[in-house]
């Protein structure tokens, strides 16, 4: 599957594209007004920081107790009911008065009930496309996403700017709804992908058993630290440019759909390894830019081009999905899903504090800086194997690929599968 045609062909990909697409537009919008409305009350960068990515931290949480449910409950019924939770929080967060423990409170609750969301939505994604068209299907949803939070950022602040900031977080909680609504009209009944009930002993064992894997180790780690850390200099867009917070987002959404859109339909197979490095240093060096106090219009083009790197983390799931059975590919893209939140929240907090203490141009710089240095070190564990001076790619356990498959990497066998 490599064509957009056949992709939206695929029954029931259009429904599920839509839902998501609405979901992100509706995060996007709520997550600026809510950053807004922080910074405009307290005047704190770190804070602005946190309530915009907040949740994202709190995913940590549910990601050690709750994962075991991307494979375990049923995938309409949980998309739907988590997007009506969202649709709850964002009428609670708009409530005049609303303390600030109580707005943070709220972050914390939707956090760690949603760490599960990403498991169930992109194991979904698996058994709505077949498994060569996960790459396609996967970039199509982040091309959206990147579309959707350029929309979003976009009316976000003209909504806040218009409507306030507690108005734009309603029209955000009707987006939700409208979410849901696809999500239980538009997708068939599916049972859980795996058998008994999640619990957190389950979700524990599990995560062990995934992390267990050297490789898949590796995947993990470059999904979640130097991805995190870019957002960390993302969560900063308002406290350096309060007036152009929203362009600079939009320009940010406009690069990761840009890279998206060419790694995903257009790399062939036999460049992508050799394109995960670049993509990966690309996403955080022209931050280090942001150390000079640039103006807008080179501050633009820096976050535009850096946001094209977000592209590396495609190729980083297709090799996890390479590298873990079909039964556990909810909890392993769930697992990276939470972390990657996790690790953003990290990083919205780490450059909260470096601008708190310094400026919010040093705080970008920073965590940029460190962003290339965590992706300098976990290059050689993601680097190619290959066999002795043959050029054949080695399986995920070092071994050789099976005869008649010369270039193909096989499924590993690690402990859950032996």
């Amino acid at each position: 599957m490599r064509t957009y045609r056949e992709l939206f062909r695929t029954p029931e990909f259009t429904p599920f594209f839509t839902a998501v697409s609405v979901q992100t537009a509706a995060h996007t919008a709520t997550g600026l007004a809510l950053g807004t409305l922080v910074y405009t009350r307290t005047g704190s960068p770190l804070l602005s920081a946190l309530a915009m990515f907040g949740p994202s931290l709190a995913q940590a949480a549910g990601a050690l107790t709750l994962l075991s449910a991307a494979d375990r409950l049923p995938p309409r019924a949980t998309l739907s009911a988590l997007a009506l939770l969202s649709a709850v929080a964002a009428c609670v967060q708009a409530v005049p008065g609303l303390p600030l423990w109580g707005a943070f409170a709220v972050l914390l609750v939707v956090g760690s009930a949603g760490s599960a969301g990403g498991g169930v939505r992109y194991g979904l994604l698996n058994e709505i496309v077949p498994r060569e068209g996960f790459l396609i299907g996967r970039s199509v949803l982040n091309m959206t996403g990147g579309a959707m939070q350029i929309c979003g950022f976009a009316v976000g602040g003209a909504l806040v700017a218009v409507v306030s900031a507690r108005g734009t977080l309603l029209v955000g909680a009707a987006l939700y709804v409208v979410a849901a609504a696809v999500t239980r009209f538009g997708l068939s009944a599916r049972p859980p992908r795996a058998p008994g009930r999640p619990s957190v002993r389950e979700t524990r064992r599990t995560n062990a058993l995934l992390w267990s894997s050297v490789p898949r180790r590796y995947v993990f780690l470059a999904l979640w630290v130097p991805n995190g850390l870019v957002v960390g200099c993302e969560s900063l867009y308002v406290a350096y440019a309060p007036a152009h917070a929203g362009l600079l987002f939009a320009c940010g959404a406009l690069g990761m759909l840009a890279g998206d859109t060419v790694v995903g339909r257009f790399v062939p197979a036999r460049w992508r390894v050799r394109l995960g490095a670049p993509l990966r240093l690309l996403l955080a060096a022209p931050y280090l830019l942001f150390a000079l106090r640039p103006g807008l219009p080179v501050a633009l083009a820096a976050v535009a081009v850096a946001s094209t790197g977000f592209a590396a983390s495609l190729l980083l799931q297709e090799r996890l999905v390479a590298l873990t059975p079909p039964e556990l590919s909810g909890q392993a893209l769930g697992l990276a899903s939470s972390g990657t939140m996790a690790m953003q929240g990290v990083g919205a907090a780490v450059a909260g504090v470096i601008a708190q203490l310094t400026s919010p141009a040093t705080g970008m710089a920073a965590v940029a800086g460190l962003s290339v240095a965590v992706t300098s070190a976990l290059a050689p564990g993601l680097g190619d194997r290959r066999a002795g001076g043959r050029g054949r790619l080695l399986g995920a356990d070092g071994v050789p690929p099976e005869p008649g498959a010369p270039d193909a990497p096989r499924a590993p066998r690690t402990k859950e599968t032996s």
